[in-house]
């Protein structure tokens, strides 16, 4: 029986567990245990921080494990390409798993490649002072984004009007970093979408692009994914082949990614940017099988064994797919309150939680309540 390790035990590693028990596997998993709903699943359970990569390493060797992955998680993607790099398996070079979680070193990436993105400064709280010289000098002018440079889920983002507010934004966006920097960049409008790839062996292949609804300034929390975008058949070549430079640009040559764009109004693209891990918010693990009959989360644990089946992902039929998507409950969505209570009366729901009854205005992804994915033949809009 071959081995599999997954770094990250929580809800989002979940179908990662279960995907490899279906298909045989011993699993692994390593994580802290407060929130590791995964303890109770996987054949063993390390309770050992994500980060400390030379302890899982020396597990890793011990238990001869035959792959290495993780989902959704861009604070576990270094980790894991780290162990494989170590112990010669299939995955991308530390290096690059590092560049793909570094938001500034990403961009940077992306300007050398000729990729359009924002433009951007990465700072720490003590090196943009004074203020108006700063965004002189970096042609930077209001509004603009803030966030850290290293997490995700609308951690620490936020929309900055003006001087008052950009000290306290970039401030707190360092406080949530685990370098302790934040990236200040230009605010684009425009329409959001997100792609996701699987690559293998520096062959990248395309699966699905989403459309995404958020909240409103000043947090951009997401709110709504759905499959597959209402993006013209162009649009979906131009933006599949700038994903493709985009992945050569950081290096990626093994696993998911996820990237995340703008389309303004004219029609302009820019790069946000992309993780070397699959999209979380049950966009990988749930909404591309469903949109596309594609096993993402198989696929996954396919590369990380060597085995990945090139056919089934060439295989699939973008004319014939059906619509799925994920609606979150929080304060801002109280209307979605009722469908989650009667959620079994929907036959294109196929699965949904309710989390917290307090619903409450959101910051980050952490703050939603709970959620329902759905699959049907024409979009389910409420």
């Amino acid at each position: 029986m071959k081995t599999l390790a997954i770094i990250g035990a929580s809800y989002l590693q979940r179908p990662l567990v279960e995907k490899a028990h279906e298909m045989g596997l011993y699993t692994l998993c390593f994580a802290w245990s407060e929130g590791a709903v995964c303890r109770d699943i996987a054949d063993e359970f390390f309770p050992i921080s994500i980060l400390e990569k030379e302890r899982i390493l020396a597990i890793c060797r011990e238990k001869h494990i035959n792959g290495i992955c993780t989902i959704a998680s861009d604070v576990a993607a270094p980790t894991v390409a780290y162990v494989a790099e170590q112990m010669g398996l299939l995955g991308n070079s530390y290096t690059v798993a590092m560049r793909a979680n570094n938001k500034y070193l990403m961009r940077e990436a992306f300007i050398h490649a000729g990729v359009p993105c924002p433009k951007y400064v990465c700072v720490n709280a003590c090196t943009f002072h004074p203020i108006h010289r700063f965004l002189s000098q970096h042609s930077l002018s209001f509004p603009l984004i803030v966030k850290p440079s290293d997490r995700s889920g609308s951690l620490g983002v936020i929309k900055v009007e003006n001087k008052e507010d950009l000290v306290s934004a970039v401030e707190n966006a360092c406080s949530c970093s685990f370098c302790h920097e934040a990236m200040i960049e230009e605010f684009v409008e425009g329409r959001e979408i997100s792609v996701e790839f699987i690559s293998y062996k520096g062959q990248h292949y395309p699966l699905q692009i989403t459309d995404k609804v958020t909240t409103d300034a000043p947090h951009f929390v997401e709110l709504e994914h759905h499959q597959p975008s209402t993006l013209d058949k162009e649009m979906f070549g131009i933006i599949y082949n700038m994903t493709k430079t985009a992945l050569n640009a950081l290096g990626v040559t093994n696993g998911a990614s996820h990237a995340e764009y703008k389309i303004t109004a004219d029609g302009r693209i820019y790069i946000m940017e992309i993780g070397a891990r699959m999209g979380g918010d049950f966009i990988g693990s749930d909404l591309v099988r469903l949109s596309t009959d594609y096993d993402f989360v198989r696929g996954v644990i396919e590369v990380a064994l060597g085995e990945f089946n090139e056919s089934a992902v060439l295989n699939i039929n973008f004319t014939k797919s059906k619509y799925s998507g994920v609606y979150f409950l929080c304060e801002e969505t109280k209307h979605l309150l009722p469908i989650l209570e009667h959620a079994n009366q929907y036959m294109e729901i196929v699965a949904s939680e309710l989390t917290d009854l307090q619903l409450r205005s959101v910051t980050c992804s952490a703050d939603r309540s709970g959620y329902f994915i759905y699959q049907s033949n024409k979009k389910f809009i409420i």
